[in-house]
Order: structure tokens, then C-alpha cells, then sequence
């Protein structure tokens, strides 16, 4: 199921399914997102379905509604395009999969999985079972990591990855962060195996598995 990644600055602070055609935005308590903070209008905007593609509408907001740092009164949103509402960010993630592309998007039965190369923050190896992991030093993610040098600490969320029909994908959480295979990465990545990820201090290789092995 499509959803919103709800952001405050770098940091991701809630994961909101796109369950229904039209979602408000606002300060107000009966927007189906609320976002407390003063520079958020009480009726901020819409995000609604419409002909299969999502759109982000202002409400005449005080402050303005940005979709990729450009301001907007209504546009069409993408995968992983960020709506910007004063500090916080609404990031769409599109990740509808079929059943059957979910159970196995390796043609060989195999599922996708981190070794720990560098700067293990955590288990030596990560098994990437369900439709979405995230990397990074919050407690909530699925795959710790350590920060490095001129980075200090380790962003709360650096990434995420997904599995789609057609393989696995590295979105950017915090843009520039995740590097694959000396690339910075901006948005996102189809991964192949074999690709290293380095995040901060900690290196990690992407392979592909069988699920039954330990």
C-alpha cells in the first residue's frame, strides 16, 4: 500500500498508510493528519487520488505548500517526490505490490539480504523479509548504523529499502547520506547484488539468498 512518510527536519516520525482518496492536512485535530506546529495553517492541504495518481492541493495556507522545494497550489506527486509544509516533510512512498511479487521478486525464490561489512552497529547479517526496511540509529529501525567523521551521529532514518516486483529499491531518507557504490545517493536506486551501501560508518553489501538459509 502507497504511504507518507511523515518528516520533521531529516527525521522520520510516522509512517502513514494511504488508506483512503483524500487525506487533509493541518494544525486542526479533525485534519486526518495533524501537525502541531504554528507555521501549519489549521486547513493546510489535501493530498487526494485522483485518475491513479496522487495530488497535493493548498488550501490558501498561510505559509505555502511546496512539492520538491517549489511552491505549489495544486500538483501531481511521484515516488519518493517530498511535500514541504514549513519544518516537516510528507514523503510519498509507492510501494504496491501484487501478492505474488511481494512473496518472491527474485526469479530464483530469493530474497534480498545486508552483510555487515564495516561498523556493525548491530547483528553481523540482515535478512530483508518484509516490503520495507529502514536504516539508521532510531530505535525503530530494522537496520542500525553508526555515524562517521564529519557526520557526527547517524541520522535517525538515513534510508529505506523496498521490494517491488522487479527487485529491490534504496530510497534516500536523508538525501546524500546512503552512498552505493561510491555514488551519493539522491531519491533512489534499484540495488544489484553485489552493490555496496555505506551509511556513515557502518559498509554493508547487498546479496540475494535463499529465504531458508540461516
Amino acid at each position: 500500500m502507497p504511504k507518507l512518510l511523515l518528516k520533521f527536519n531529516s527525521a522520520v516520525i510516522k509512517d502513514i498508510p494511504l488508506d483512503k482518496d483524500r487525506l487533509t492536512v493541518g494544525r486542526s485535530p479533525d485534519n486526518d493528519i495533524v501537525i502541531d506546529n504554528p507555521a501549519i495553517s489549521s486547513r493546510h492541504c489535501k493530498i487526494s487520488l485522483e485518475g491513479g495518481t496522487y495530488y497535493v492541493e493548498d488550501l490558501d495556507s498561510t505559509n505555502g505548500t511546496y512539492v520538491n522545494e517549489k511552491r505549489v497550489k495544486k500538483a501531481g506527486l511521484h515516488n519518493n517526490d517530498v511535500v514541504g509544509l514549513a519544518n516537516h516533510g510528507l514523503v510519498l512512498i509507492e510501494d504496491a505490490l501484487a501478492p505474488q511479487a511481494a512473496a518472491s521478486p527474485d526469479k530464483g525464490g530469493r530474497v534480498g539480504c545486508l552483510r555487515v561489512l564495516e561498523g556493525a552497529a548491530g547483528g553481523p547479517e540482515y535478512e530483508l523479509k518484509g516490503t520495507s526496511a529502514y536504516i539508521g540509529k532510531s530505535d525503530r529501525v530494522q537496520i542500525p548504523i553508526k555515524g562517521k567523521g564529519l557526520f557526527g551521529s547517524a541520522p535517525e532514518v538515513a534510508a529505506s529499502i523496498h521490494r517491488k516486483a522487479d527487485g529491490y529499491y534504496l530510497i534516500a531518507v536523508t538525501e546524500g547520506y546512503p552512498v552505493v557504490n561510491g555514488v551519493d545517493i539522491v531519491g533512489s536506486v534499484k540495488l544489484g547484488e553485489g552493490d555496496i551501501i555505506v551509511c556513515g560508518a557502518t559498509k554493508m553489501q547487498f546479496i540475494l539468498k535463499e529465504a531458508s538459509e540461516p
